[in-house]
């Protein structure tokens, strides 16, 4: 589904920092505010003062649902009742579906053939029907855009909504207000929702702060994109960081970051795996790929990030057992 310069101009005033604010009270009563973390094993191992935010302790794992939960309480109960469909490699669709159930609404979830198990598995057992189509995410979303048509369901948009990324800014607003000093701001970028949210509440309120977007070097749609300053879609997006893996960037996301974030990077599948393990080793907490980006950035970024006060988002924490055990597998170069 391809917008208008005037449609992403229309959605990108509906995130502001007063969205943000407002939809931090619609998700009070659903959702606990996650803590941000320091780490003396991490930051030792990094060199600099450091911070988690622990997204990964939210109920599905990962910051989406801030998101799913301001999207459905907003939704008219008419289009509750009848229905909502969206694609997803695993954290968005479980935010829909978890949001779904809260406010009883069906929900259906269309995913790529092969998707992490665990994840499909955590969609089904929210309450979600579940539809594998499609070699990748994009595929799987070119249906589930077809499907809303012909079942007449509200197709929610993995990022061009404004709501999910007002609820995503929620996390933000907590960052700022448990670390008034922070300088630095990593986020992971898949569809970019988190690092808009980021960029609404920063540029409003400490403007100073740096803010940096990851992608993984083998999914670099966003990183192209800002890069080069339009949309610039990918043949592929081949990376373990399946919350990253997106071919194609969305308008209104790329309306917001692209001029909006001071730096985009990329990180190798080798630092994610990396990153992976070196959180795992020095917090004890679980980080799927996609939520490990902003450490593996970080540890790129090291020199010239000392002295400085930095916080890192761990996004999620749905690895699947394969790929944990692939990763814990695989011998370990570093000190």
């Amino acid at each position: 589904m391809e917008y208008s310069s005037a449609v992403v101009h229309e959605l990108s005033g509906r995130v502001t920092l007063a969205a943000i604010q407002e939809a931090r009270l619609r998700l009070a009563p659903h959702l606990a505010r996650t803590p941000l973390l320091r780490h003396p094993l991490l930051e030792a191992a990094l060199g600099f003062p450091l911070w988690v935010k622990h997204e990964n302790h939210l109920p599905t794992g990962a910051f989406k649902v801030r998101g799913g939960v301001n999207y459905m309480a907003r939704l008219a109960e008419p289009l509750r009742r009848r229905g909502v469909i969206t694609a997803t490699r695993g954290n968005h669709g479980q935010s829909i579906a978890l949001a779904a159930r809260l406010f009883g609404a069906r929900c259906v979830i269309v995913v790529p053939r092969g998707n992490n198990p665990e994840k499909n598995a955590a969609m089904i057992a929210y309450g979600a029907g579940l539809i594998e189509h499609g070699a990748d995410y994009d595929e799987a979303r070119i249906e589930a855009e077809a499907l809303a048509e012909a079942q007449g369901l509200t197709y929610v948009h993995g990022g061009n909504e404004p709501d999910l990324i007002n609820g995503v800014g929620t996390l933000s607003l907590e960052i700022l207000e448990d670390l008034p000093e922070v300088e630095v701001l990593i986020l992971p970028v898949g569809g970019g929702s988190a690092l808009c949210g980021a960029i609404t509440v920063f540029r409003a309120l400490k403007p100073e702060v740096t803010l940096i977007g990851v992608q993984a070097a083998g999914a670099p749609s966003v990183y192209e994109s800002w890069r080069r300053g339009v949309l610039t879609p990918t043949a592929s997006a081949v990376t373990l960081a399946d919350g990253l893996a997106t071919r194609c960037p969305f308008e209104l996301p790329f309306s917001i970051l692209r001029d909006g974030v001071d730096r985009m990077v990329l990180v190798s599948e080798a630092a994610l795996r990396s990153a992976i393990r070196l959180l795992l080793q020095t917090t004890h907490n679980l980080a799927e790929g996609a939520g490990a980006a902003a450490t593996a950035a970080a540890r790129d970024l090291q020199k010239e990030l000392k002295g400085r006060n930095v916080v890192v988002v761990l996004s999620g924490g749905n690895i699947d057992l394969a790929t944990l055990r692939a990763v814990l597998a695989e011998a370990d170069d570093e000190p």
